[in-house]
């Protein structure tokens, strides 16, 4: 067999090789650049979610509430911004299942935002809601018992409750009491007591009223929020 020659040989060993590729250093840049902004999207689009995701749920710790008429079982708080101050109310637990459920549902959906108070008794109590049951302050006024009568802690001062009638006026009335009623459990469903702002509800007390309690100048409730904590 013939020998083959020197340049036979060089192109054979050419074919035989496999093509050489050779990453650039501005490639290798330039995927890292993309890796990076992927990760930045990522981290973006979740901080943007979990922030809605507090949002929506009225930035008042009680995402994990039970609204089904189960009794929570820690304290709940409800803070009321009001015109004169706030007022922070403890909600009693063993209050109805029916009242707290939507108590809670017309709070997270702004239903109390600008609600006035629209009837004020001195020495008695509070009421924003629906102003055109004005004869209820009346009513109450001419029903109450006697101030000697046995009273329980849902009839002492600074309790906030809600009118029995919900159902017949379609609404949902809020009374703050300012004295001890006898007859509180006749005329409220009482859901809560006023542990801080006593101050501020003896300020909206004081407003001056016409002959139907109805105050000189508006009164309102900002807005009410849901707490776990004050």
């Amino acid at each position: 067999m013939g020998r083959m020659k020197p340049q036979t040989l060089l192109l054979q060993s050419k074919k035989k090789k496999g093509p050489t590729r050779i990453i650039s250093v501005t490639t290798i840049v330039f995927g890292s650049l993309i890796l990076l902004l992927f990760v930045l999207s990522l981290f973006t689009t979740y901080r943007y979610w979990s922030q809605r995701s507090r949002n929506l749920s009225g930035n008042n710790d009680l995402e994990d509430f039970d609204e089904d008429g189960e009794k929570f079982d820690r304290p709940v708080y409800a803070i009321l911004d009001t015109s004169k101050g706030s007022i922070v109310v403890e909600l009693f637990k063993e209050a109805s299942p029916e009242i707290m459920d939507k108590f809670f549902h017309l709070c997270k959906t702004g239903y109390f935002k600008g609600m006035l108070f629209h009837r004020v008794v001195k020495n008695f109590m509070a009421q924003a809601g629906n102003s055109q049951r004005v004869e209820a302050a009346e009513d109450w006024m001419l029903d109450m018992k006697p101030q000697n009568e046995l009273m329980s802690t849902k009839h002492e001062a600074f309790m906030l409750g809600t009118s029995k009638d919900i159902h017949a006026n379609k609404g949902f009335d809020l009374f703050i009491t300012t004295a001890p009623i006898p007859d509180l459990n006749d005329k409220l469903v009482v859901f809560g007591q006023v542990i801080k702002g006593e101050d501020v509800v003896q300020e909206i007390e004081e407003v001056d009223t016409d002959k139907l309690y109805r105050p000189k100048s508006p009164i309102g409730i900002v807005n009410i929020s849901l707490r776990r904590q004050r």
